[in-house]
């Protein structure tokens, strides 16, 4: 390709990315200040004067930084304590304590409600225990939604921590030591700063994920309001300009973290340092923490494990097997069999089969182009691409929804609008923006690793174009790409947020079957969905990590 022929796609692609990102977010914007009688600002002023939508927004913010100081109060010790203390199976540990990495959101709300709901195991476990009449607990509220997004987003930290702790080079703790500096100012004048940017990093996919969670404040909010519960009720209500104010005041709250988050990695950020070859060494413990220690660790790794048992034993639960007693009366397969068996319940695994993967493929597409403009081609445009393709991950998954909906609900094919809502099309077009910045993050770091000489070494070979992409190229860039598109994939077969907006009854994806059956108290088939999509999600990531 010549360069003005790349400076021409460059362009064609920030066009693209453009018109699937930004421009629903900007009809979203119009509509919040127009009506029918043109522009307003009565749907702002509604907004600010309603106490319940200040309310919802301050719920939003609140309940994000408070997950932000648990996790970071959960993850960060235990990424220590398995990065620096030489524990028995310290790498089962390791894995176990990441396992709520794989779940989907809701299928970590579905263990949460199976574990500890106020008719879940850990709730018969205690009404039994104290001989009481009535549930111990109402797994209601605010403390409800922080605890499974601490739960959901401690392994953010644990394993950004754990990777900053690997890359660390233990001279320098040990240089500020021999210097006479104490523990606790080498904990803070060299260690922190060093692992500043992994904890950031960390806290803003923390304070994302909360900003943007539904599956949590939906099941277990109850009277406790955030801005997107109230979005969907607002526009269930038939409220639609309202909905489109508080789209815009969640983005507005996203964007300016992002913003800040952005700002304080860059001023507090230490400077990168050579290394002196050595890596941080497990130290032996002694006296009571030799077994204290791993006690307090495995402990930890039961209970980040126990949410996904209890999802597999309630998987075996016949229908109306557990009203009554501390386990369920009996166990079955009939559900996984009904799964299978029944065309209504296995429909809705292969809509979420086919609309995952085709999403990922489109993604993928999307990713790889961007890289070689941005990385192998350096169009102008780079910036503009690279932008545009983290500005998803940057919005909440609620807001893009509704954009997604206000865009194709219109037929004006002049202004780039089709009628999509209600088609098979909406739920794949809507995975493929959603997924873009994880399979664009791949895609990129992948293209920046790869060294072109290997290209041009197989080249002077006599190597032809198509022989040297299938044997040089993709070999190189294949890990990469592959862990971005089983995340993708992943994120896109158990997503909940956006479905629940766009779906149809012939394309509901798992998820919303498996609130579904929640609703008809089916407790055994919905966490057999959950089950399945635990199994997928593993499988998935086991290939990527495979092919390394």
């Amino acid at each position: 390709m010549s360069a003005r022929g790349a400076r021409g796609a460059g362009v064609a692609l920030v066009l693209l990315l453009a018109w699937l990102v930004a421009y629903p977010i900007g009809l979203v914007l119009l509509d919040a200040v127009r009506d029918a009688d043109g522009w307003t600002l009565a749907h702002v002023r509604e907004f600010l004067a309603r106490p319940r939508e200040r309310g919802a927004l301050w719920g939003s913010v609140w309940i994000s930084l408070a997950t932000v100081a648990g996790a970071a109060l959960v993850g960060v010790p235990l990424a220590w304590a398995t990065s620096a203390w030489a524990v028995p199976g310290r790498g089962a540990l390791g894995a176990l304590l990441a396992l709520p990495a794989v779940l989907p959101p809701l299928v970590g709300v579905l263990a949460f409600l199976f574990l500890y709901g106020e008719t879940g195991l850990a709730a018969r476990l205690v009404q039994a225990a104290l001989g009481l009449g009535e549930p111990p607990w109402r797994f209601r509220g605010a403390g409800a939604v922080l605890l499974v997004h601490v739960y959901s987003t401690y392994v953010y930290f644990l394993l950004f921590t754990r990777a900053a702790l690997a890359s660390l080079d233990p001279a320098l703790l040990e240089a500020a030591a021999s210097l006479g500096a104490s523990r606790r100012r080498v904990a803070l004048r060299v260690l922190l700063p060093q692992l500043r940017p992994a904890l950031t990093g960390a806290a803003l996919l923390a304070f994302m994920v909360s900003l943007g969670s539904f599956s949590a404040p939906y099941l277990f909010g109850g009277s406790f309001r955030v801005m997107t519960t109230q979005i969907v009720a607002t526009r269930l209500n038939g409220d639609y300009a309202l909905a489109m104010v508080e789209t815009v005041a969640l983005t507005a709250v996203a964007l300016l973290a992002l913003w800040l988050f952005g700002r304080l990695d860059v001023a507090e950020s230490a400077p990168a340092v050579g290394r002196s070859g050595g890596r941080l060494r497990p130290r032996r413990l002694r006296g009571a923490a030799r077994w204290a220690a791993p006690a307090a660790l495995w402990l930890a790794a039961l209970v980040a494990v126990a949410p996904l048992l209890c999802v597999l034993l309630v998987s075996f639960v016949p229908l109306g097997g557990w009203r009554e007693g501390i386990l369920p009366r009996g166990y079955t397969l009939a559900n996984y069999a009904t799964l299978v068996a029944d065309p209504v319940r296995f429909r809705p695994l292969l809509n979420s089969l086919w609309m995952g993967a085709a999403a990922t493929a489109a993604a993928l597409a999307l990713a790889v182009a961007a890289a070689v403009l941005v990385v192998r081609r350096r169009v102008p445009a780079r910036r503009a691409i690279e932008a545009l393709l983290a500005l998803p991950w940057a919005v909440p998954g609620t807001v893009f929804a509704i954009a997604i909906a206000t865009m194709f609900s219109v037929r004006a094919p002049w202004t780039g609008r089709w009628v999509l809502v209600g088609t098979a099309l909406i739920l794949p077009f809507a995975y493929v923006v959603r997924i873009l910045p994880i399979v664009g993050r791949a895609a990129l770091a992948g293209f920046r690793r790869f060294d072109p000489r290997l290209e041009e070494a197989a080249a002077s070979l006599g190597a032809g174009r198509w022989r040297t992409l299938r044997r040089v190229t993709l070999p190189v860039l294949a890990p990469a790409l592959l862990a971005g598109a089983a995340l993708a994939f992943v994120g896109a077969y158990g997503d909940f947020v956006v479905s629940i907006v766009l779906y149809t009854y012939d394309t509901r994806p798992v998820t919303l079957e498996i609130l579904g059956s929640l609703r008809q108290s089916d407790i055994g088939v919905a966490a057999a969905y959950g089950v399945v999509l635990m199994a997928i999600g593993g499988a998935v990531m086991a290939l990527a990590r495979a092919d390394r």
